[in-house]
């Protein structure tokens, strides 16, 4: 098991500690889908009792990223084709309407941000780089739109599925054409136009979400 542990016995907020340490596994790949969570080991590795790591995994639970089965315990969730389309067409809806309500209040400083964001994703050699700058990029645009809760749920919904995402782009083409794509929808939002930048923004998440079923179909039915 992979993860970035610290010594948490002096620390006010172990769970939120354990919390972002299991969540950023997850998200990056470093704990596969169906690895059992146990947690005495997780409790060991950060130097603390079972009670925050149980409540983090609660956490974790609550947001979709692991699961509680029977005679296994906490394991992380796998996401079925049917799952993963219906949070790329929510987030096709949600965050189209929330780059829509964002260009209108874009400064020039979120614009440069934005772009500064772009490249680094472009010159990102590694898919923790890419998924890092492709965040960064997104909801630097989304956050003039000054809608937290709005964002809050973006955020989720991009916890359960950045792990296909970034092995997607690994293994296909994927960052080239994300590229190019975030390049118009920057031009969109420097032109002003809210309506470009959201059907853009629509056909992005839409287009990676059908690539990404792809490959992950092809990959699983490798694997039967």
């Amino acid at each position: 098991m992979k993860l970035e542990t610290i010594d948490v016995r002096q620390t006010a907020s172990a769970t939120d500690l354990v919390f972002e340490a299991l969540r950023k596994a997850i998200i990056e790949g470093e704990l596969a889908e169906g690895e059992h969570l146990r947690q005495d080991r997780i409790a060991q590795m950060f130097n603390t009792s079972r009670i925050p790591v149980r409540e983090a995994l609660q956490r974790l639970e609550q947001d979709g990223l692991v699961t509680t089965q029977r005679y296994r315990g906490t394991v992380v969730a796998a996401l079925s084709a049917v799952e993963i389309e219906e949070i790329f067409e929510f987030r096709a809806l949600l965050e189209s309407e929330v780059i829509r309500l964002a260009v209108p209040a874009l400064t020039r400083k979120q614009l440069d941000a934005a772009r500064t964001n772009l490249e680094a994703f472009a010159t990102a050699s590694d898919p923790g780089g890419w998924g890092e700058a492709n965040r960064k990029f997104h909801y630097g645009l989304y956050e003039a739109a000054d809608r937290p809760y709005h964002l809050q749920i973006i955020r989720s919904s991009l916890d359960r599925v950045d792990r296909y995402l970034r092995a997607q782009l690994t293994l296909t083409d994927g960052k080239k054409r994300a590229h190019r794509e975030h390049l118009s929808i920057l031009d969109a939002c420097e032109r002003g136009d809210a309506d470009e930048a959201a059907s853009l923004t629509r056909a992005h998440i839409l287009d990676a979400g059908r690539s990404l079923l792809a490959i992950l179909e092809k990959r699983r039915g490798q694997s039967v």
